[in-house]
């Protein structure tokens, strides 16, 4: 009885066989951290109310996302699917951060919301195994948020 517990057991912990796979799933999910973590850190830094925690799990949802239909199998068709579905539902979330103020005729989280988004593409990237693009597309976000608000004049938002 002992053996069949522990066959049954090994055989459920199986998606993880060698440590190969192991490395190559800790160096996906932990570079989709730490870059969730940076854009994050930006956002927090800024005293948004999206910041390092939200964007860290983020990202490591979005290529949770994409890491367990890759180890499953799963055919492009579906994965496509499971990538839409990462699209809709991070919209879902950021517009969780957005917020009108009628009174004053502003809108404000609308950064934040598209950094949420980003941050899930770059957590997709990365679960894909993509992770100089991943790299790459964290350095641009960051340029975008440090640079664009030296260059365009200080402007209200309004509704």
């Amino acid at each position: 009885m002992g053996e069949e517990i522990w066959s049954t057991l090994v055989g459920e912990f199986s998606d993880l066989p060698d440590a190969s796979t192991i490395t190559l799933i800790t160096v996906r999910l932990a570079i989709a951290a730490a870059l969730g973590g940076i854009l994050g850190y930006e956002r927090e830094r800024k005293g948004r109310s999206a910041g390092v925690r939200t964007h860290m799990l983020v990202a490591v949802g979005a290529a949770l996302f994409v890491i367990g239909p890759l180890q499953s199998g799963m055919g492009i068709g579906d994965l496509s699917r499971v990538l839409q579905g990462i699209v809709q539902g991070i919209g879902f979330l950021g517009a969780g951060a957005i917020m009108v103020r009628s009174r004053q005729r502003q809108v404000e989280g609308l950064t934040t919301a598209a950094n949420v988004w980003a941050t899930a593409g770059i957590g997709v990237i990365a679960g894909l195994g993509l992770e100089a693009t991943a790299i790459l597309s964290t350095a641009i976000v960051l340029i975008i948020l440090a640079a664009v608000p030296l260059i365009l004049p200080k402007q209200s938002t309004s509704v």
